[in-house]
Parts: structure tokens; sequence; C-alpha cells
């Protein structure tokens, strides 16, 4: 080639590598070095306390490739500050180092300082510094950016050609532009880009960082501690679970990790709980997260120096929403903006990692330290009228919003046009379920208790529905409280209300007593405030608690008295009255007053429109007919149930007629075979487990193993029933846990296990004579004469037979009885037959020589 000057233009390297002309006017030949050592590309040392990254690393490792050709693209390691990006980095650099004929030509490294003003360093410094690294003499280095980068791809290219492969690590990035001129011209040589953001128009493959899992954090505590006190320090051992929680404040962020590990290895002797206590103040956490250079604020200060006004006032302002995530209409909310702008908002901010996606799409979570760092800037930079209108916004959004979803979850009410149905009614509520409970716990702290009030009674039903009555005694005890510390006249005129709301929870959750007494205080204060037109609803609530109990002669009393003082003509009210009645007439055995009463409540439930509660009516219906010997129209019975909860979106009455169906297929013989029931219990066992209701789901094992019995695998029936067992001790529920005895006995005896049956249908029994139960009394005797005979210990057998044939009569089950006393009588043949064999065998013996 000919320079401006005439003179032909050389660039060569020694070994034989040629550079294309690049160095304008010289005459150059480079010596390189034989390998790029870590100390002269600037490559810190690894950490060796590293941890729980090791499908990252791998993965990392994979992409590098020893065939260039098979290598995959650029690699982006993005993550909020402090996730451990650049560590990462330098684990996989080092690493493959380390990989024999990976990196015959070794690593270049830079840190471009891409959040410090002060520190960043830009393309043009960065291909200088790279340059040099490469072994370019500063002398022929060119001014011009543009020239520097065609000589440094050129040098790669060389160092490529001559089988000497260079990986590139570009650290700490702000933004493309800093990167694209430091990029290869092809794509032979691997490059490792950490950045903040996400960098996608680099058309790298990126990888977003979360942090540390529970265990790893964990681990990288007591890492470090070893690592600077040496394997001496125990502390992590000792007190694990100080060490988890000391993980959980630090958000399991790897930087706030190491400040504290640091903080713990200055004093030896300080035990991890004291840690645990000072990180616990939310309020004055990010400034215990420092140590010397290192500090947590300092490291979210750099980027958040660069957010666009608009982005940093939607940051400041996303913690005031009490819940784990924020959807982007709440978003909007806060900062008064439309839905579109404020998701580019989110969009921008995702990107840089102030937030993250939340667990669907539309949805955004902030970490931990993150959220209290923007909170602390809102303190401090937001004027309070701001903070208040937006709080103002926000619980306003959710009020109204939740008020029109329990339009369709509550079926009296007319449907709200904000949501187009049922489905994307629930849904809402799922998806904002945190976000609601939340807000209404922190209402009466800003101020608002009315907002408590309002989602408290938006919220009952969906929370019944799915289940969650922890969840509405929280609120419902929360609205107790700020009711009776207001003045305010229409709060307090509602304490009779919640309090009813709260009573229900608590028999749910089978607190009887507790609920018992919650409702007599409800009905107390309707007396004396003069709501009559409330108490029929609360006496039905309380006959249905005493049915639960095991009560239903008071059962049937209370509900009596709620009937009386209820309008003859269809209401909701007079229907619930029904069907609590019918449930404490079919423990009384009083079947045909049950069926009656169900079918007046299923007349009623057609005539206000009420398909959901007709489905409930048909299950405990179904019950009825299956008790009554007719196990068939029981089917038909719990089908039509079946249809009515699909209809309706109610999941929990869907799982209990599924269930009472596959009882009522395996009880009627029918010919779609014990596989069908066996199924469908299964699935009802599992909607149950969802919903997290465990004492219905025990119910559906208990029935489950009768259905297995029945099929003839009593085996397969012992271990569901010794879940119930356990399930039933655990909630003090005596009832199931009798009924779970009687029936473990039955599946041992027929597993052939016959000592064991007799101990548990004697538990059986004596436990049912605690209750009280003596129907229930006299069936498990029956069981425990046919476990006893098992043993050949007639004699016991016939008692207990005798025992069971008393109690069955005493309450009037006449077909109990008849076959309690046949087998009595079967029994007592046999053993009369054994014994004669028994006196001529002695007779026999007796007259021998």
């Amino acid at each position: 080639m000919t320079g401006s000057g005439g003179h032909d233009i050389r660039n060569e390297v020694s070994g034989g590598l040629f550079f294309n002309a690049v160095v304008q006017g010289h005459h150059v030949t480079l010596q390189l070095p034989t390998s790029l050592t870590p100390a002269l590309t600037g490559m810190p040392s690894p950490s060796p306390a590293f941890t729980g990254r090791n499908s990252e690393t791998d993965m990392l490792l994979e992409s590098l490739g020893s065939n260039p050709e098979a290598a995959g693209p650029n690699q982006l390691i993005a993550g909020l500050p402090g996730v451990g990006k650049t560590e990462l980095a330098l684990q996989v650099a080092h690493r493959a180092l380390k990989t024999p004929g990976l990196l015959t030509g070794g690593v270049l490294f830079i840190d471009l300082f891409g959040y410090d003003d002060a520190r960043r360093v830009g393309p043009h410094k960065a291909l200088g510094s790279l340059l040099r690294a490469l072994a370019v003499p500063g002398e022929y280095i060119p001014e011009e950016t543009e020239d520097r980068a065609r000589l440094y791809r050129s040098v790669l290219a060389a160092y490529e050609a001559n089988q000497r492969r260079i990986l590139l690590v570009l650290d700490n990035a702000m933004s493309s532009a800093q990167v694209r001129p430091l990029l290869p011209g092809g794509g032979s040589v691997p490059v490792l880009i950490t950045s903040r953001h996400t960098l996608t128009d680099l058309k790298a493959r990126v990888l977003d960082l979360s942090v540390l899992g529970p265990q790893a954090a964990v681990e990288l505590i007591d890492r470090s501690l070893n690592e600077v006190v040496g394997p001496t320090d125990k502390r992590v051992a000792q007190e694990p679970e100080a060490a988890g929680e000391i993980a959980s404040l630090c958000g399991r962020l790897p930087l706030a990790l190491s400040i504290v590990s640091a903080l713990l290895a200055d004093t030896p002797t300080r035990p991890l709980h004291s840690m645990v206590a000072a990180l616990r103040d939310a309020r004055s956490r990010l400034e215990r997260l420092s140590r010397e250079d290192l500090a947590v604020r300092a490291a979210f200060d750099l980027s958040y120096h660069h957010l666009q006004p608009d982005q940093a006032d939607m940051f400041r302002l996303l913690p005031l929403n009490p819940g784990p995530d924020v959807s982007t209409e709440a978003a909007a909310q806060l900062t008064g903006a439309s839905v579109h702008a404020a998701e580019a908002l989110l969009l921008l901010l995702a990107r840089g990692h102030f937030v993250e996606p939340g667990s669907s799409y539309g949805r955004w979570r902030m970490h931990d330290l993150i959220r209290l760092y923007a909170e602390d800037l809102s303190r401090t930079q937001d004027p309070s009228e701001d903070r208040e209108a937006a709080t103002d916004r926000l619980l306003e959004h959710y009020v109204i919003a939740a008020s029109a979803a329990d339009t369709h979850v509550d079926v009296g009410h007319v449907p709200s046009p904000l949501f187009s149905d049922r489905d994307s009614a629930f849904s809402w509520l799922d998806a904002e379920r945190h976000n609601l409970v939340a807000a209404a716990l922190a209402a009466p702290e800003w101020g608002r208790p009315a907002v408590l009030l309002l989602l408290h009674y938006s919220l009952v039903d969906f929370q019944s529905q799915r289940r969650h009555f922890d969840e509405c005694a929280e609120l419902a005890l929360a609205t107790l409280k700020a009711i009776r510390s207001s003045d305010e006249p229409a709060l307090r005129e509602a304490e009779a209300s919640v309090l009813n709301n709260l009573a229900t929870v608590q028999r749910e959750l089978r607190r009887f007593d507790a609920a018992v007494a919650t409702y007599y205080e409800s009905l107390q204060l309707q007396e004396r405030d003069d709501h009559p037109a409330d108490t029929p609803a609360t006496l039905c609530n309380l006959g249905l608690t005493y049915q639960q109990m095991g009560r239903p002669e008071e059962a049937v009393g209370v509900l009596r008295r709620a009937m009386t003082l209820t309008p003859s003509e269809p209401s909701r009210v007079r229907g619930m009255i029904c069907n609590n009645l019918g449930k404490a007439l079919h423990d009384l055995r009083r079947w045909p007053e049950a069926v009656e009463v169900y079918h007046e409540d299923i007349a009623i439930c057609r005539s206000v429109g009420d398909r959901r509660g007709e489905g409930v009516t048909l299950n405990n219906l179904g019950m009825v007919l299956r008790d009554m010997g007719k196990p068939a129209e029981a089917v038909a019975v719990f089908e039509r149930a079946l249809e009515a909860a699909k209809e309706t979106r109610d999941l929990y009455s869907e799982s209990l007629a599924e269930a009472n169906l596959g009882w009522a297929l395996a009880a009627s013989r029918s010919n779609r075979g014990p596989q069908e029931a066996i199924d469908r219990l299964t699935r009802a066992i599992h909607t149950l487990e969802s919903l997290g209701d465990e004492h219905m789901a025990s119910l559906g094992r208990n029935q489950l193993a009768m259905v297995l019995i029945q099929a003839g695998c009593p085996r397969r029936a012992i271990d569901p029933l010794m879940s119930v067992l356990e399930t039933s001790r655990k909630f003090g529920d005596s009832h199931t846990h009798a009924m779970a005895l009687t029936n473990l006995g039955t599946a041992l005896e027929l597993s052939g296990r016959y000592g064991e049956a007799v101990h548990a249908q004697k538990d059986a029994v004596g436990l049912y004579r605690e209750l009280g139960e003596r129907h229930r009394e006299g069936q498990a005797l029956l069981n425990l004469g046919l476990a006893i005979r098992r043993t050949g210990d007639l004699k016991s057998a016939i008692k207990a037979f005798d025992a069971s044939a008393t109690a069955l009569k005493e309450t009037e089950d006449d077909g109990s009885c008849m076959q309690a006393l046949k087998i009595r009588d079967e029994t007592a043949r046999l053993r009369r037959r054994r014994l004669r064999r028994w006196l001529m065998r002695s007779h026999r013996k007796s007259r021998r020589p």
C-alpha cells in the first residue's frame, strides 16, 4: 500500500501475522506477547467465597466453546446493582483460562465504570487501553476513535488467525453506545458484557441475573467468614436461623451479603442474632449495609442519578403501594399518568433493573433493598401533599375495582361493567389479592379507616370462595379495631356486621367456641342498635356452627327461630336457613324432613337466581339420599350439583360435588367402575389442597379410603387414613378423627392386621362415646366385633355385637340393629360349633389307654 508521501507502508507482526493497513504513514512491526496475563489486562482475582451460580457459570462457559465456529453469540450479564454480575464474569473468565486450549490468547478485561460520571470510560479511552493490552505500542495508537477501532479489530483478528483466541470482558457498561465500538469485527472472539441495563439492541444473549437462593445466600456468608476469620468461625453453623434471617434482610443481594460478612469478620465475637437485630429496622438498614468503600446505597445512587425526571418520579412513588407487586394500572394511579405512559416508564425502569417483571404480564415488583432506597428518596424529595395525593388515587382505585369485582363474586348484586364477566373479576382479585389486603391493613395508619372497612366488605365473599380464611380473619380483626377506636357513626354502625363476618371465618377455621361467642356478641349489638333485619342471617350462621360442632338439636332450635323471623317470600337468607336446617336434620337422621327443606331451598335459589346456592344445596341433598340407601338417586343429584358449581366457577363446591359423586358411584355399584370414583376423589382432594382447605381435603381422603376398601384395595386405603388422622389431630377435630379410626380399623382388618384393627376400632368406640355420638358408637362397635372375631376371640366379639345392637336400637336404626344381631347370632353358632369340636377332641383323648 502507498501512503500519502508515496512510500510503501508495511504493518506486520513478528511470527508471520499481518495487519491490514490501518496505521497510516508508518512502517509497523509489533512483537505480540505469548499470552495476555490478568495483570496486563487488569482482570481482578475471583472471590473464593463465590457460590450459588453453578448453572449460570456452566452455561456461560459452554457458550465460549472451544470451537470458534460453534461458539455462541456475545453474552450480556444484566441485573440490579450488587447482584454479582462482575463476579460471575470473573469466575467464568478465570475458569476459562484454566481450560486447556480454550483461551490460548488470554483475557482482555476492562471496567467501563458506566454509572460513575467521574470515572466513566468512553470508547476512545477504552480502545486505547485495550490496544496497549494487546501489545500495540503507545506511539502507534491513532488519535481518532474510528482509527483506533479499525486497528483494534485488526489486532484481534490477527491474534485469532494465529490460534491465539482471546475472551473480551466489558464490565459495567451503561449503554450500547459505550459498548458497540469495542466489539470485535467478527463473531469468532467471544465477548462477556455486564450491565445494569439489558441493552437488548446489542443483539447479545441476555442472562438476567437474579439474587441468590436462600441456601446459597447463607453459604456466601459462611464462606466469607471462613475466608477472612478462618475455619474456626462457626457462627453460621451455630445460628442457622439467624443466618437465614440475615440473608433475607439483605434481600439475598451478594453486595449486601458481602458487606454484612465483612462487618461480622471485623468483630469475630459478634453473634449473628446481634446483626439480625441491627438490620430489622427498615429505616436504618441501608445505612448499616456499608463498610468503608462498600455501600449498597452508593451502588444504587450511581444508577438513580441517570434516570430521567419522569422515571425518577415513578420510581420514588412505587413503594407507596404496600403490597408485594404492582400492576401497570395501579402504578398509573400513583403518578396520575395514563396507563400507556406508565407502562412506558415501567419498561424503562425494568431495563435498568429498578423494577423487574412480576409473576404475570403487566405486573412489577422491586427488590426489597431497592424498595427501601426508593422509599427513603421519596420521603426526602417528594412533598407530603404529593405523596398524600398519590396514596388517595391508589386507594380509590383499589376500592372501586374491588367493589366492582365483588358484584360478580356475590350473585346477589348487579354485575359491574368494570369487569366483562365473572372470570375476569376473579382473575383480577386473584392477582391483586395481596395488594388489596396490604392496602386495607395500612389504611388506618394513613388516616383512612373507611378504606379498610370497604375492602373487607368487598373481599369477604371472594376470600370465602377461595378459602383464604386467615386473611379474612386478619382483615375482620383489624376492621373491628379501627371501628372501636373511631368516633365516626358510619363506622360504629358496622360493628355487628363485621362481628358476624369474623364469627363465620372462625367457624370455617374450626374455632367453634370462639365463633359462637362472636355470633352472640353480634346479636347483642343488633338488639342494642335496633337492627332486627340482620338477626335472621346471624342466627342462620350460628345454627350452622352448632351443626358443625356436632350439636344438631341446638342447631335445629336456633334455625327454627331464624325461620320465624324471616318473611315467607323467597329470599337468599331464607334459603340459607333452609340449607343449614337440612344439615342439622340430616345429622339427626330425620331424613325426610331434611329432603323437604332442601327442596324448599332449591326452589328459593331458582326464584332469586342463586345458581351457586342451588349447587351447594343439591350437594347436601345428594348426601341425604346416599344415607337413605338411594345411591343411584344421589349420583343424579351430585351430577347436577357439579354442573351448577362449574357454571358458577365455584372451585370449592365443585371439588365437594366431585368427591361426593365419586363416593356415590362406588356405593351404587355403577357400571362405570371403581376407577372413575377413585379418579374423581383424587381430583377433588388436589383441588381442596390447592385451595388450602386441609380439613375438607382430609374428609376427601377418608372417602377415597372407603372407596378403595370397597374396591378390594384395603392396603391402599391405609396411607390416606393415616394422613386423615394426622390432620384431624392437628386441628383437634375429634369427629373426623373417630371416623378415620373406624375406617382404618376396617382397612387393617381386611389387610390381615387383626391386632392393629382391634386397637383402632376400640379407640374409635371410646372417642365416639366421649363425643356422645351414640349412633356412630354403635357402628364402630359393629366394626370392633368384626375385627375381634378375626382374632378368634368369639366371646368378646359377641359382646361387641350385642353392645352395637343396643346402641343402634336406641338411635332407631332398625336396619343396622338387625344386621348386628344377625352377625352376633352367626358368631354365636360358630362359637358353639367350635366348643362342640373341642369337647369331642377332649373326649377322644380321655378314652385313650
